[in-house]
């Protein structure tokens, strides 16, 4: 096999851009016509330009990112590949930077989720988007935050993650508030925008501490952000690692929406379905979960982060779990599922499960992109996102029926799909590393998710048909139905990729990134134990599931006489714990009466403009009024003046 040339790896996040500059271009210059987009005789030619370009380099993308990763393997363990400096980004008295590329284990995984999903969802995303006045302008944005994305994942510094990082926020901004003339979807890009910044704050003052750490120490010079550099010196971090990692986790509770931070999450769902695939697969959410992995040579010198990590994560798998028992929003029940997995891969992470947290983060890529692409494909057939008004669509919709089926039993954790085999790892990791609570509240809030996850699905496709125009339904195209295969594909054998020793496999998958994240040690594992809990999960992922479809096929309304009697708690969590109320009142509302009262309508009206702008502004004019009125023009007056000044001249001298 031939080898890849290292200069090829710049490739790999540089073709998106080419695709984003190229549609960018198109899409202006349709914009400058002032006409419709879509002449009716001009359309298929309109979207077939935008369409290649927008799918082709991502695809191409894919195929550099396997032959690096077919590369890697032959490669002894712990080998990289580098695109050495491209050209140096940043250079100080203090330190420099070179921008490079780095394609170990972790980052090839990621490349290939992120190109590979991602160029999946682009594919599906021109039956879609069809038809739609921004075609070229969404394929500039959806090719600039994969481009973004690699980025993040594939710098081989800190500061070139961070642009990264900041890039994937702004890309969620445009793509959330695509159709930006509603301004309630705009609304919903502000407030993702908004609320990533207030992580992004955490994550700089992290680099700067980093920083800090260094230079307090006589610490200094090339690389000083890269990865080798933080790995070889990390006993110089060791006295601020608390602060630090502290301070990084509260910029992954922004991007990968984590408590306190996860309101911007299920608002994103306002833009395009395929975005939501994309933000909630592929790209942005998994940022946090990546930097934590990444640096999981820092955060193991902070003992009690890990500890917080942990405990966030858990309580925002389980809050985001119950949230979802009560939606009727098929996107909306999918965004808190994802905000729940996102919890559980902290959760895998906070004890020192990093490989775990990493192998769910791949096979959750399979299963929720193939979720919302099928939500995507009901609600292109239905014009309709409240599951109330659907059911009966598996005889209309059989390819998206299957496909959304065999995703949910993914997600449930049933064997021998792929989301049992990484869930299992993380309860298994969660009971050695962690502790019995931990594991119970972890098992507890998987059988929710099996819950309300068959809810969702027993609702829309199984039963009568409740739509007012049932006629009117039918199976999406198949530039929508063929993505919607693969990924199903993906979420049935994904797993296979990490089979447990215990069952035989060689957990090839957590032997892969051996060489790059840290391993917990301390706990032997009990082969009969870890077996019998496999086998609790199962039974439990069943009877969960099971009891699902068996009372919602009865009747869709049994949980009416229970919420009757729990109205109260219903409510609760009905609103969302009227957590996005709370933030209204403690945080929005007194920010926005402190900037009105204060700074606009005080500060800025009264102090800048009033005073110290149009104040001098008027002295000068009173005083020119003033000097204009002795400006008489009369030669007596003049001469009053002249003696009235020699006067008090005398008077003064004397």
């Amino acid at each position: 096999m031939v080898n890849i040339p290292t200069k090829l790896i710049s490739l790999i996040p540089a073709l998106p851009l080419v695709g984003f500059l190229i549609n960018s271009m198109i899409a202006l210059a349709w914009a400058r016509r002032r006409k419709p987009v879509y002449p009716e005789q001009g359309r298929r030619v309109s979207e077939i330009v935008p369409s290649i370009i927008g799918c082709a380099l991502p695809i191409a993308s894919f195929v550099l990112s396997a032959w690096a990763f077919f590369d890697l393997r032959e490669m002894e363990e712990g080998a990289s590949l580098s695109s050495g400096s491209l050209f140096t980004w940043l250079s100080t008295p203090l330190f420099s930077v070179d921008f490079a590329f780095l394609v170990d284990p972790l980052s090839a995984v990621m490349i290939l989720v992120v190109t590979g999903v991602g160029s999946i969802i682009h594919v599906y995303s021109v039956g879609y988007m069809h038809k739609d006045e921004g075609f070229a302008r969404y394929f500039s944005y959806l090719n600039l935050f994969l481009f973004f994305m690699l980025l993040l994942v594939m710098g081989d510094n800190l500061l070139v993650l961070f642009v990264g990082w900041e890039g994937v926020g702004l890309c969620s901004y445009l793509l959330i508030g695509f159709w930006f003339t509603d301004p309630e979807k705009a609304t919903c890009g502000k407030k993702a925008f908004v609320v990533n910044r207030i992580g992004d704050f955490g994550f700089l003052i992290g680099l700067f501490l980093i920083l800090f750490a260094f230079q307090s120490q006589g610490q200094s010079g090339e690389g000083i952000f890269s990865y080798s550099f933080l790995t070889a010196n990390k006993e110089w971090l060791a006295p601020l690692a608390t602060t630090i990692t502290l301070c990084l986790f509260i910029g992954a509770t922004g991007k990968s929406a984590q408590i306190p931070l996860y309101v911007w999450l299920p608002d994103a769902m306002a833009g395009p379905t395929p975005v939501s695939a994309l933000i909630h697969a592929a790209t942005m959410v998994t940022a946090g979960i990546y930097m934590v992995a990444r640096l999981g040579f820092l955060f193991a010198l902070a003992p009690f982060t890990l500890h917080v990590i942990a405990c966030i994560g858990l309580a925002t798998a389980l809050m985001a779990a119950l949230i979802g028992l009560t939606q009727f929003d098929i996107k909306k029940v999918l965004a808190y599922s994802t905000v729940s997995q996102l919890g559980t891969m902290f959760l895998a992470l906070g004890v020192g499960a990093y490989s775990a947290a990493i192998f769910h983060l791949v096979t959750h890529a399979f299963f929720k992109a193939c979720l919302f692409l099928s939500s995507g494909s009901v609600i292109h057939a239905c014009h309709d996102q409240d599951i109330r008004n659907m059911g009966g669509l598996f005889k209309k919709m059989p390819v998206t029926g299957v496909t959304f089926l065999v995703a949910t039993l993914a997600i449930a954790g049933i064997p021998p799909l792929a989301g049992f085999f990484s869930k299992d790892e993380i309860l298994w990791n969660t009971l050695l590393y962690g502790s019995w609570p931990f594991y119970g509240v972890a098992l507890f809030t998987a059988g929710i998710t099996a819950f309300y996850m068959f809810r969702l699905f027993v609702y829309t496709f199984l039963g009568k048909t409740r739509h007012p125009h049932p006629d009117h339904i039918h199976e999406s195209p198949r530039v929508m139905t063929i993505p919607l295969i693969i990924l199903a594909g993906l979420a049935a054998v994904g797993g296979f990729l990490g089979v447990p020793e215990v069952l035989g496999g060689g957990n090839r998958f957590h032997h892969w990134l051996s060489g790059i994240l840290p391993v917990s040690a301390g706990h032997e594992g009990n082969p009969a134990l870890e077996l019998g809990l496999m086998g609790l999960s199962t039974v439990w992922a069943l009877v969960i599931s099971l009891l699902s479809v068996g009372l919602y096929s009865r009747r869709l309304d049994w949980p009416a006489v229970l919420t009757r009697r729990i109205r109260f708690l219903y409510e609760l969590v009905y609103q969302k714990f009227k957590v996005d109320e709370i933030y209204d009142a403690l945080i929005v509302r007194p920010i926005r009466v402190i900037s009105e009262k204060l700074f606009w309508k005080g500060f800025d009206e009264k102090l800048i403009d009033g005073f110290l702008v149009h104040g001098w502004t008027d002295t000068a004019a009173f005083s020119a009024r003033l000097v204009s009125r002795v400006q008489t023009g009369l030669v007596g007056h003049y001469l009053l003046y002249f003696w009235v000044a020699l006067v008090v001249l005398l008077v003064w001298a004397v």
